[in-house]
């Protein structure tokens, strides 16, 4: 089965238990949105699907088309076909996007084997354009002196050149306006199929207005404790994250 599939995870940070037991399949082809309050453990999931060296796994696996994730390291990771988008992506002065965009797909070809110049470039304006994106946004330092909605388009267009089985986005809409809320959605919407797994890990309802989601989640407490379609994150927002507690602490009594 081709899918990101998530079993019984446990995790801890410094000794305290954040992630409690979560199961969730994501399949290739399909936009899931993890939603939840802060500290429900979203980004700690994302961080340790990445690799992330402060997360301990207690329990449990985090599986991509069978291979067990955790085992591998976070690079090994990324060439399976794993990318991440950051909620708060970091600069790097001194490196044009397309000089780091280039690096990074050539890192992904065997031994000896060299990216040819005229094919990356092509393919880098071919997204680009299909992005909506202007050519001279390449030759800017990766990420510095960039807007919240700058470096989330930057975020996305490394999506677009790598071309992963699964796509992690954490918090994509974090610090957005409206404009950029759009413009990323956009992105994101061109670059869905059959090819690709999206987890959509979000706070609020208003981003799944613009990237219609396959199937809704709730975290809370550590765990997911309702999912359903689209409808479910118009529930969550009128009846709020309390509503999804009531049902996390009902589950628990009735276990």
């Amino acid at each position: 089965m081709k899918e990101l599939n998530i079993e019984n995870l446990h995790i801890a940070v410094d000794g305290q238990e954040i992630v409690r037991g979560l199961t969730l399949r994501v399949p290739r082809g399909e936009v899931h949105a993890l939603m939840g309050p802060n500290g429900s453990g979203k980004s700690t999931l994302a961080k340790v699907l990445a690799g992330h060296p402060d997360y301990q796994v207690i329990a449990g696996k985090g599986l991509m088309d069978g291979e067990n994730l955790l085992e591998l390291e976070p690079d090994e990771r990324a060439r399976r076909g794993l990318f991440m988008a950051f909620q708060y992506p970091s600069e790097i002065p001194g490196v044009t996007i397309a000089n780091f965009l280039r690096a990074a797909m050539q890192s992904r070809l065997p031994e000896g084997e060299e990216l040819e110049a005229t094919d990356y470039y092509a393919k880098l304006y071919e997204k680009i354009e299909l992005l909506g994106m202007d050519r001279s946004f390449t030759s800017r330092a990766v990420n510095e002196g960039f807007s919240g909605g700058e470096k989330k388009r930057t975020e996305i267009l490394q999506l677009a050149m790598l071309e992963p089985k699964y796509a992690v986005l954490d918090e994509t809409d974090s610090g957005l306006d409206i404009d950029a809320l759009k413009t990323v959605a956009h992105g994101v919407n061109s670059l869905r199929g059959p090819n690709l797994g999206i987890l959509l890990i979000t706070h609020y309802q208003r981003l799944l207005n613009y990237i219609v989601p396959d199937h809704v989640h709730v975290m809370v407490a550590g765990r997911i404790v309702r999912s359903g379609r689209k409808e479910l994150a118009l529930e969550l927002e009128e009846r709020g994250y309390d509503w999804a507690r009531e049902g996390a602490l009902e589950s628990a009594y009735t276990r």
